[in-house]
Order: C-alpha cells, then sequence, then structure tokens
C-alpha cells in the first residue's frame, strides 16, 4: 500500500462518504497561492521560534545540566510521558474519527515550546532549566515522536500505516538546524543576540497575525467543522492535564517547588509552531482539512490555563502571611540542588565549568 492508497483511505473514512464536504475542500487546492503563503509562512514561524530559542542558551549550562541531569530526565519523561498518553485518552473516550485522532496525536507527541520559558519566568520557575529542557526535549523528539506516534496510532482503525514518517522527521530534523545556529551566535557572537531576539520577537508577531487570518481566509467555509464539541474538549483538557500531572510527577520525584513549576508548564505547553508546520508539510490540505488548525485551538487554551494558574500563583504569594513566605523560601532553598543551574547561578564563583573556546 502506497502513501497516496493511505492517504485516500483515511479521507475516506473522515468524510464517511459526505460529498458536500469533499465539495468545500476546494478551498484547501494545494495549487491555491493562499495555501502555498499559509505553508510559508508557518515554516518562517517554527525557523524564528527555534533560531529565538538557541538564542538563549548557553553552552556551559547545557553541559551542567548533562552533567546532573535529573530534573531534565523527570522533565523529558514527564513530556513524552504524559502529554502522549493524555492525547491518546482523550481520542480515545471521545471515538474521534481518523483524522481528528492522529491530529490530537501529533500535537500531543509534540516537544516543549519556547512559550514555557514566559510562563516558567512568570510562574518564578527555573529558568535555566526551562530553557534547556525545551531545547532537550526537541532534539529528543527526533527519535520519541515517531516511535510515541508508531505506537499509539495502533488503537485507532486506518492508522496504522497512514502517518507519514518521513514527513514528521524531516520537519524536526529542520527545527534543529536554526536552533543550532541560535546557539552558535549566542556562544560565538554574544553581542548579536539581543539584535536577533528583538527582531525576531517582531517578525515572530506580525507573522502570526498573518498566519491566523489566512488560515481563517482559508477554512472560512468549514470552519465549524473543528468547532465541535469533542474537538474542544481535548484542546482544553490536554493542557491542564500535562500542567496537573506534570506537577504531581516532579513533585513526587522530590524536586524542589521552584523546578516543579517549571516542569508542570513545560509539560503542558506543547511547540504549537512544529505541530502547524507537520500538518501542513506531512499531510495533503484535501486530508487534513480544517483540523490544522487545532494547534491553534489548542495554543489559545493552554495561553488562558496558563495565566490563569499564573493569576493564582501570583495571588497566592499576595495573601499568605510573612511566616509562610519565609518557609516557602527555605523550602526552594533546600531542594535548590535539584535544579543545577540554578545553584550555578546562586554560587558562580564557585562552581564553574570550564567552557572550550
Amino acid at each position: 500500500m502506497n502513501v497516496t492508497d493511505v492517504y485516500q483511505g483515511i479521507s475516506i473514512l473522515h468524510n464517511g462518504g459526505n460529498m458536500s464536504y469533499n465539495g468545500s475542500m476546494g478551498v484547501l487546492n494545494t495549487s491555491s497561492p493562499l495555501h502555498k503563503a499559509i505553508n510559508i509562512l508557518s515554516i518562517l514561524l517554527l525557523f524564528i521560534t527555534m533560531t529565538s530559542l538557541g538564542c538563549t542558551m548557553e553552552i556551559s549550562k547545557i553541559r551542567t545540566h548533562l552533567l546532573r541531569p535529573k530534573g531534565v530526565a523527570i522533565a523529558i519523561v514527564a513530556q513524552f510521558g504524559i502529554m502522549p498518553l493524555t492525547a491518546f485518552c482523550l481520542a480515545k473516550l471521545l471515538k474521534m474519527d481518523s483524522i481528528k485522532a492522529v491530529t490530537v496525536l501529533i500535537c500531543g507527541c509534540c516537544p516543549g515550546g519556547n512559550l514555557s520559558n514566559i510562563f516558567a519566568l512568570a510562574l518564578k520557575g527555573d529558568m535555566n532549566l526551562s530553557i534547556v529542557m525545551t531545547a532537550c526535549s526537541c532534539i529528543a523528539a527526533l527519535g520519541l515522536m515517531p516511535l510515541l506516534l508508531l505506537v499509539y496510532c495502533q488503537g485507532f482503525s486506518g492508522l496504522e500505516n497512514a502517518v507519514p514518517y518521513v514527513g514528521i522527521i524531516t520537519a524536526l530534523a529542520f527545527t534543529l538546524v536554526p536552533c543550532a545556529m541560535g546557539i552558535a551566535i549566542n556562544h560565538y557572537k554574544p553581542k548579536y543576540t539581543p539584535v536577533v531576539l528583538k527582531s525576531g520577537l517582531g517578525i515572530l508577531i506580525i507573522s502570526s497575525v498573518i498566519l491566523f487570518t489566512l488560515s481563517g481566509l482559508a477554512v472560512k467555509d468549514i470552519l465549524w467543522m473543528i468547532l465541535t464539541a469533542d474537538v474542544l474538549t481535548v484542546a482544553a483538557l490536554m493542557p491542564f492535564i500535562g500542567f496537573v500531572l506534570g506537577f504531581v510527577m516532579s513533585t513526587m520525584c522530590r524536586l524542589s517547588p521552584k523546578c516543579s513549576r517549571t516542569i508542570s508548564v513545560e509539560t503542558g505547553c506543547q511547540n504549537i509552531n512544529l505541530c502547524v508546520a507537520i500538518l501542513k508539510v506531512a499531510f495533503p490540505p484535501e486530508v487534513i482539512g480544517p483540523m490544522f488548525l487545532f494547534p491553534l485551538l489548542y495554543y489559545m487554551f493552554q495561553c488562558a490555563e496558563a495565566l490563569f494558574l499564573t493569576v493564582c500563583f501570583r495571588s497566592y504569594q499576595m495573601v499568605k502571611s510573612p511566616e509562610d513566605k519565609n518557609v516557602y523560601v527555605q523550602q526552594d532553598e533546600e531542594k535548590q540542588p535539584e535544579c543545577p543551574t540554578s545553584l550555578e547561578a546562586k554560587h558562580d564563583k564557585t562552581l564553574r565549568i570550564p567552557v572550550s573556546e
């Protein structure tokens, strides 16, 4: 069975023989300039995001975490253990069709995104751990994401051989190139790092607005197909479950509250730019249909829920008594060795790892 037959098979499963749906799919014609513009913008956003992520990393801190990998190891297990399983269980419980199920699984198996770095800062987490974990999860995804998709797709009829692993691996490998470029810029030409970050942020915001607008125009006639109860339920529950279980797992592993908060947001925040790029590049538009907008729906829910958790945490810090604050800070300091880069920042003169130039 070739790839075309597989795509046709899952498309038939999704359409259920409804010809009116096929007729509306003309707006997603691969030859249309609008579709090509969306593809280019998706790849551009992914490139800028990963380059900016690389510019926030330092080789010395990467090496420190590799020498003391407990925090990163727990975070990787949480990222690729909790989220894919959550996506699989929700898709099964809600009895999603093949296209919806594979979209949810791809989103669940994606590595962490750099949005988690912002929320880790807002929640007073370990920023070094957050940045290193995001990069390590992107590298680990090169092998774990295809493997997890292979395992979980066996549970859905029609998806056993339908996942385009070559396209997914290619998209994942593409993310490593700009990330490595960013690390090299930050290491060899650190004076250019602020310029890259500021210009990248501006381009990212403008490109995101254009991409959302074009995506809305492309699927305006069939947008209602993604705003269904099962899709909205999954988009709302997946990040929340990731936040909660990520915190519970890291706490059970006796990490500090600071590290636990970091791993919590890293687990629930997925790399949405990568997910969109995979869905647009690996699947023909007549197959994926409006479901390529699911990552954007997930993005809105994960931002809303992360903001809610941030407000709750900040409010708790404001209302608790000074005695509780002292105890809370003391707990963070006592367990701080579990986050090696934080310990390095606190005792920079006593714990310094040489970096070869």
